[in-house]
Parts: structure tokens; sequence; C-alpha cells
């Protein structure tokens, strides 16, 4: 039979996200609250609270997978939320809101700058891929359309996924998928559109973070002269699946038998694989094409067709590799579907707040900011439990990269009990707290100051 608990009201401090003061610490080796100050807004010549400090509010809320600008209400009489995210003030919902509204892409370029100079400093080394060709850390850029059906906020239209609402690109980087840029668009924008540019932008910081040669990965949607040439220009390797068009597949079936080596899975089913190059124009150098072309005269199911079934894949590769090394790490650019997931569920920025497109655009630049400290956290737990520094809880698996989500229930949604003693703000964890140890090393090292040029 269950303890029939009685309820008491207490007067101690107690915090049920004491993860925020990781935050705080990350945010700390960024300029990017002085950046932020030292902007002038139109309307906006001496506020009351700074740029600074409604900006690191909202950082606060989205580190805690809160979107809405009215989520900050309860925060504003709890001391440690502006103590970790060391904040003069906690502006409120209406503050934030309108603030927000004035800014019109004034804090973009700095944002995605600290963004990219965080990762650089702070997070642990990233993974790259490797192949017959050697390391490189994958780029991959993709459009995640976000459902805001059944609203009326500005730029909202129909996706190509067939719902209402905004169709932003991103660009991930390393096997962690750190996010480096991403662009706000209008739910009916195609995905080509500008991407060449944002491709360049996305290329700059990557190099910013990274000196490991990078891999771009686009997908058929993509599939564009002017992002090869882009990737030419940034002097970086690529993949980018094809977009076939027109294009005759029993053309290119009878290529494959020429030109590629075939594979018999099953009965009724072969796979040729292969490359072949291509002269194209406004390229010096003929282009290389990776193909798999399958050909189906018998279904899984053991059903005889009539007329074989023709499936052709085929991408532009940069890479000397055997085509099958190529076809293999295109498909690991559907990882970045993952990395989706975690912004728009985990984190909980699929429907934003406001009716603007500005200020939509502004709360989804800052949640790459919040994406990424939550990520380094993550990354850093795994980091300091391979370096049996301190033992990650026994219910969690060894893995390669935790999920934003593991992150906040582990380390963020830490609760803890906030002491004044001695001059000095004390966090007790309590008894019986398993993230605990883990939690005071990453602590440790976040408030460390960082070694010269580092």
């Amino acid at each position: 039979m269950a303890v029939v608990f009685e309820i008491k009201d207490g007067s101690e401090h107690l915090s049920s996200h004491s993860g925020l003061a990781l935050v705080g610490a990350l945010l700390e080796h960024t300029n990017l609250k002085k950046r932020l100050n030292a902007v002038d807004l139109l309307r906006c010549d001496e506020p009351e609270i700074s740029h600074g400090d409604v900006v690191y509010a909202m950082l606060g809320l989205l580190s805690l997978g809160k979107s809405d600008f009215d989520a900050i209400e309860p925060f504003r009489a709890d001391t440690f939320f502006s103590q970790a995210m060391g904040m003069e003030k906690c502006p409120s919902s209406s503050t934030l809101r309108q603030r927000f509204d004035l800014v019109q892409g004034a804090f973009d370029v700095l944002l995605k700058e600290e963004s990219a100079g965080l990762i650089s400093r702070m997070a642990p080394p990233i993974t790259a891929v490797e192949t017959p060709a050697g390391a490189f850390v994958p780029l991959d850029l993709d459009v995640s359309p976000f459902d805001n059906s059944k609203t009326k906020k500005e730029g909202v239209s129909r996706t190509y996924k067939g719902f209402d609402g905004y169709a932003p690109i991103f660009s991930y980087l390393g096997k962690e998928g750190y996010l480096v840029n991403l662009e706000f668009r209008e739910g009916k924008q195609h995905c080509q559109e500008n991407t060449p540019a944002f491709l360049e932008e996305s290329i700059r910081y990557s190099k910013q973070v990274t000196n490991q040669k990078l891999l771009v990965r686009m997908d058929a949607g993509n599939d564009s002269l002017d992002n090869v040439k882009v990737c030419i220009k940034g002097e970086v390797d690529w993949i980018i699946k094809r977009n076939l068009r027109r294009e005759d597949k029993h053309q290119w079936l009878e290529l494959a038998k020429q030109e590629g080596a075939s594979t018999s899975p099953r009965p009724g089913k072969t796979i040729w694989r292969g490359s072949t190059y291509r002269n194209v124009s406004g390229v010096e150098q003929p282009l290389r094409i990776v193909f798999e072309v399958t050909e189906r005269m018998i279904t899984s199911k053991g059903q005889l067709l009539a007329m074989p079934e023709i499936e052709v894949d085929s991408y532009w590769v940069s890479l000397d590799c055997p085509g099958y090394e190529a076809v293999l790490l295109y498909h690991d650019h559907g990882e970045s579907e993952q990395f989706h997931s975690e912004l728009k569920s985990d984190m909980d920025l699929e429907r934003l707040p406001s009716k603007y497109f500005a200020t939509n655009a502004l709360v989804l630049l800052l949640g790459m900011i919040a994406y990424n400290i939550l990520r380094i956290c993550g990354q850093e737990s795994i980091r300091v439990a391979n370096g049996a520094l301190e033992k990650m809880p026994a219910y969690r698996r060894k893995a390669e990269r935790r999920r934003i989500k593991t992150v906040m229930q582990d380390l963020i949604y830490l609760a803890c009990r906030i002491i004044r003693h001695s001059r000095k703000w004390l966090l007790s964890f309590g008894n019986f707290c398993p993230c605990a140890p883990l939690w005071r090393t990453i602590y440790e090292r976040f408030t460390q100051p960082l070694a010269q040029g580092g």
C-alpha cells in the first residue's frame, strides 16, 4: 500500500533546473552579451533591461525546452534563474515579445558568429567519418518543414509536406550534429532558392569550428550546379544526390550493365554499382557520378513481374572512393532527421511563438545557440565518462551522442538546493543523485578559464 504523504510548505530555496548553471557557464566563454548590448535598435535607445539580459532570458527558457514568451513569468521571482544566466534583471513576457519585435534581423550575424565560436572553443573534438579517401567532417544541409497549421502567422504557407507552416534550412556539422547555420524561410519557398549563398555561409562558419576537411552532403532537392560551384570555390568535397528529372532509366540500366559491378542479393533482383564522368557547362573538369541501378524481375514477396522494375539512384561525388562507399556515406546524411526531431520535439521549437516572421526567425536563431549548448553538455558528459573521470548512471547506455532530451533529463532538470553561506553560493544535490558527480565534473570544466589562444 502506498504511503499517504502530508504536504507542508518549506522555506528552503530549491530549484528543479540546476543545469542552467551549465548554460550560464558556457555563455561566459562568449562575447555575446557585450556585442548584443552594443547594438542600437530603433525606438529602443536606453532600455531599462539590456539586450543581453533579454536574450539570455530566452536562452534560459529554450534550454529548458520552453519556447513561449509567457513561460518567463514563473522565473521572474526565481533568483537562481537570473544568477545562473548572469542576468541583472529578468524581463517580463511583454518585454521579451516587444524587444524581439524590434530586432528585425539586427542580431543575426553576431548570433551565428558567437555560436560557431562557442562550438570551436568549448565542444569536445568533432568526430569525422573515415573513408578510403581520408577523414572528413560531414556538413549536412537539409530543409525541415515546421507545422504551424491553423495559425495566421506571417510567412506561414503550404509546405512540400502538405501542411501549412515554415520551411527553414539547417546545416549540421560532424557526426554529433552541431548546428552551425540556419535560415528561416516561408513554407512555400523552394528548397534550392538562396541555398548557394546559405551553403557558402555554412562552409565559412564550419571552417571557424574545425580545420579538418569538410564533406558537404545534400539531397536531390538541391541538385544544382550552383551548389557544386560553391563547393569547388570553398575547397570542400561533396556528395549531392541527383534529381533524374527526365533522364531515361533504361539508358541508365544499359550504362550500369556496361560500366558497373553487379550483385544479386536475392533471386529476381540485381543491383549494379559503379561510376561515370560527365562534362558539365561551367565546370572545367568532368564531374564524377556514382550510380546504383536496381532491376527487379521478382518482388520481395515472390510475385513475377511482366515488366522489370528499374530504380536509379545517382550522386554527384567529388571523393576518390569506391561507389558503394559513397552511397553509404550519403545514407548517413539521413541522420540529420534526428537532429531536426530534437529541435522540433525535445526543444519544442516547431510551433513558434510570434505572429511576426522576423521575430520567429530570431527565436529560432536563439534556439540554435541553446541547441548547441545542450549538445556540448551531452558530448562533454560522454567525454568525461569515457575518460573514467566520472561514470555515467548505470541506466544510460554507452553512446556516441546524447539526445537533447536525455541531456535535459540528466543535467538540466537536476533538482538542487541553493544555499547562501559565508558569502558564497552553494548548490546541494542531496543524498541520492546519480548524475551529481558527472554534473560537478562538467561544471568545473566549463568554469575554468580557457588556455591562451583557446
